[in-house]
């Protein structure tokens, strides 16, 4: 592993990372052909938050977080910070210091594949992260990393600049160069659904509106009106 710090990135661009902002993570990863899901055990360390941005990368090592304090400088308004780790950790590698730092700069948010804590601090300031786990457990700074290198975070290729959205159904990636087509799908996707919407709120069965009633019967499901005999 390379021990660098990349200053200059390409982001993916601001205007379309907003639109898929606004569409959420289960519209957008149904509108990228159901990729970029990060595992499910990332969670928002308070609920109701939402957060879009482009990649900032950190490679930290377990326990250790003095590559984040070292990404803070390379973070721009807008951005997203994404920690990966170098193997399995839970320890609480980000808190509300840390927060405060990348609030400063502009950042929408983090994603760490660790830990974090001071979840009370965090939600009233409103810095929405999400993680892996919530620990008390501390950190050092000891051992370097790398900012701006593609990282594997919770299962998923991130590149610096990539897209990040994240809200309470998880967190989804967008390709820096796929996000202004993910976001004309997925707002297609949108309007299709709020007309679904209006169908099934006024009293249409899915079973019509997705014209399921044949291939069920094709699939061997039978109607009774009784139940039959033991």
């Amino acid at each position: 592993m390379k021990t660098i710090v990349v200053r200059n990135i390409i982001r993916a661009d601001a205007g379309a990372v907003k639109r898929l902002g606004a569409l959420g993570v289960a519209t957008v990863h149904e509108a990228y052909g159901r990729f970029g899901l990060m595992k499910p055990y990332m969670r928002p360390v308070w609920a109701g938050g939402e957060a879009a941005g482009t990649a900032v990368t950190v490679l930290a090592q377990p326990g250790d977080n003095w590559m984040i304090h070292v990404a803070v400088e390379q973070c721009q308004p807008g951005d997203m910070l994404v920690v990966g780790c170098t193997t399995d950790n839970t320890d609480g590698m980000f808190g509300d210091l840390l927060a405060t730092s990348l609030m400063a700069r502009g950042v929408s948010g983090l994603i760490i594949d660790a830990g974090c804590r001071d979840v009370n601090s965090l939600k009233a300031m409103g810095f929405p992260v999400w993680s892996k786990a919530i620990s008390a457990k501390g950190t050092v700074k000891a051992t370097l990393g790398a900012v701006n290198v593609p990282v594997v975070c919770a299962g998923i290729n991130v590149h610096p600049g990539d897209a990040v959205i994240a809200d309470d159904d998880g967190v989804v990636v967008v390709r820096q160069q796929d996000v202004t087509e993910v976001a004309a799908k997925g707002e297609k996707r949108q309007v299709d659904e709020e007309g679904k919407r209006k169908l099934l709120a006024s009293g249409v069965l899915g079973l019509d509106m997705y014209n399921m009633r044949e291939p069920l019967a094709k699939a061997g499901l039978v109607y009774v009106d009784e139940p039959e005999p033991d």
